[in-house]
């Protein structure tokens, strides 16, 4: 008998032609940059992703009409080598007040070479949210989902 256990996690990597501390610093302080506006949970349009760079900090969206939703918490800074953050957003799309049913996003940042960096992408524990977590999973591992971020961070490092 076989039995198939669903995947909890998503996992992506990427090579970037930078050092690992820029790297990093690329992805924390240009986040703002990474993260499409159009991924919102606030009514107002985004005027700014804000990554909080430290263990307790946040990250969040402000509108433009001042309004904020913090749907991440810093877990692990550990610079240049590795971000933990919680993923505090429901399978529902709202933001998800029980820690307990929060996954999380690790990001590596691994040398490869002086001018060469790793980075590794796992979202886990998604099966904590619940209900409808295979959908947030396929949505996250879609095109519009991590890739989408993968992308764009590339990009800004390449800047």
């Amino acid at each position: 008998m076989t039995t198939q256990t669903p995947q909890t996690s998503v996992r992506l990597q990427i090579v970037v032609a930078a050092p690992s501390e820029r790297a990093f610093r690329a992805f924390v302080e240009d986040f703002d940059r990474i993260k499409p506006r159009e991924h919102s949970l606030i009514q107002a349009p985004i005027a700014e992703t804000v990554f909080e760079p430290r263990v307790g900090g946040h990250i969040f969206d402000r509108g433009t009409d001042g309004s904020e939703c913090r749907w991440a918490r810093v877990l692990v800074y550990d610079p240049p080598r590795r971000i933990v953050f919680s993923w505090d957003i429901s399978p529902q799309w709202q933001i998800e007040s029980d820690q307990s049913k929060t996954s999380e996003v690790e990001v590596r940042f691994i040398p490869e070479a002086p001018d060469r960096t790793r980075v590794e992408l796992e979202h886990r524990r998604l099966d904590r949210h619940g209900a409808g977590w295979e959908t947030e999973r396929e949505a996250i591992a879609g095109d519009g989902g991590w890739p989408l971020y993968i992308r764009r961070f590339e990009e800004v490092v390449a800047a």
